[in-house]
């Protein structure tokens, strides 16, 4: 059901740049500091292309970040800065970090190739959660002003055996290019252009149904694009290049990273909730009404890794709210929140963050489901000390920590064909951007 294909990927000339000096995190994973950062690291940084600073563009001049991308991209390409594979390739593609917060290191292994877009309701790709307005239309502009897509989406798909794992990473010798992170992942690429291999894991694939892990804006925006430039009748098909398939045109698939669900690699992050800007929110205001749903338990700690401690030892949902007047501990009382989740399918109800967006967010604080997808009053952190830190800043209201969600539970929801809130789920670490690019002309 889901279909691969190798690609002739554009990549950093090391002769030229150091890796370590161009690749990037993901668009949306990159902080002011950071954005400035790649910016000093090098004239060819990815950043440029896939997150410019506006402040560097004559608007008067019809001069804008997607403009200046365009250009850069094509100048690179002319200059030697990027340079074309001559064949069709895939690539195994591995990441050794730390967990964060634990001294446990693991490996994720995966590998990166075209894969053909497919709408949701055909059911061979699976979203796990609503997406949000703005990453989409400003992702869409950058892909008509490039005509390139330069991260992956990042895909899960089931394998107990590993066999396909096995097809890519036994007998591998050293890698064909690697390099660390901001934060400490050690990244390695492996070439993999033998068709025989290339078709081995084409025909292991093509029975899989894959979950979008990370990506599910670039993964719509790319998805609306191809239906807008499907060629006109009649219908084209895969070709055949080098013994290997490929897509029918080139918008009709886009980059990704396949990832075995099964492996024991896959670490998920909660992702925290910052409520900013509200109309007269009273801590103590807030509380009393807490009580309705949940039982309120003052915390006299004040540091971020205590209340984490304290979230992750309770058996039910559970939440701490972190407001300048202090922080609570809410733990939710079953029957007033299963009635309250009773228009939610079941699968939902089980989720902590269901509860946390529909009777929190919603009924408590009046964040209705279009101002959550506007992000009006809502900002989604990873780091629970950095979520503290911007309430008692004022720069919030109250802050909401979370329990992350399990595998077990993505995979129920997404093969279901329903949905978690946005940013239910990070996926760590992060898939560099930069490493292959996969150009539409």
């Amino acid at each position: 059901m889901a279909r691969i294909y190798p690609f002739r990927a554009w990549r950093y000339n090391p002769s030229v740049v150091r890796l370590d000096d161009v690749v990037t995190q993901p668009y949306d994973k990159i902080s002011p500091a950071m954005q400035q950062a790649y910016y000093q690291r090098s004239p060819f940084n990815l950043v440029r292309i896939i997150l410019g600073l506006p402040e560097l563009f004559d608007s008067e001049r019809g001069e804008s970040v997607y403009t200046r991308a365009a250009r850069d991209f094509s100048a690179w390409r002319e200059q030697g800065i990027l340079a074309q594979e001559k064949d069709p390739c895939i690539f195994a593609y591995s990441q050794r970090f730390k967990v964060p917060g634990t001294e446990i290191v693991k490996e994720r292994r995966g590998f990166i190739a075209l894969g053909k877009l497919h709408e949701y309701s055909e059911k061979v790709v699976f979203r796990h959660e609503q997406t949000l307005s703005k990453p989409k239309g400003d992702r869409l502009k950058l892909l008509e002003a490039t005509h390139a897509h330069y991260g992956q989406i990042f895909m899960l798909y089931s394998d107990p055996a590993g066999s396909i794992e096995k097809i890519l990473y036994d007998g591998a010798g050293p890698a064909d290019a690697e390099t660390t992170d901001d934060y400490g992942v050690l990244h390695r690429l492996w070439k993999v252009s033998e068709p025989n291999v290339i078709n081995l894991l084409t025909t292991a694939m093509a029975d899989k149904k894959l979950i979008i892990a990370d990506g599910h804006h670039r993964y719509e925006t790319a998805l609306n694009y191809s239906k807008e430039h499907s060629p006109a009748a009649p219908a084209k098909t895969e070709s055949s290049t080098s013994q290997v398939l490929q897509p029918a045109y080139p918008e009709a698939a886009v980059m990704m990273t396949f990832v075995n669900m099964d492996s024991g690699g896959l670490v998920i992050l909660p992702t925290h909730r910052v409520v900013h800007s509200l109309t007269n929110f009273d801590p103590a205001d807030f509380a009393r009404a807490a009580e309705e749903f949940f039982t309120v338990e003052a915390m006299r700690t004040a540091e971020a890794s205590d209340y984490i401690g304290a979230l992750t030892s309770q058996k039910g949902t559970a939440f701490v709210a972190i407001t300048r007047a202090g922080a609570f501990l809410l733990r939710a009382k079953p029957e007033p929140v299963a009635a309250a989740l009773a228009h939610l399918p079941e699968r939902q109800r089980q989720l902590d963050l269901s509860c946390l967006h529909s009777i929190v967010l919603d009924r408590l604080l009046g964040l209705d489901a279009e101002k959550v997808r506007e992000q009006t009053n809502l900002r989604y952190l990873r780091d629970a000390t950095e979520a503290v830190e911007q309430v008692r800043r004022g720069e919030a209201d109250v802050a909401f920590l979370t329990n992350p969600v399990f595998m077990e539970q993505l995979k129920e929801v997404a093969f279901a064909g329903d949905v978690m809130p946005q940013k239910s789920t990070d996926f760590y670490p992060k898939l560099l951007s930069g490493l292959t690019i996969y150009a539409l002309d």
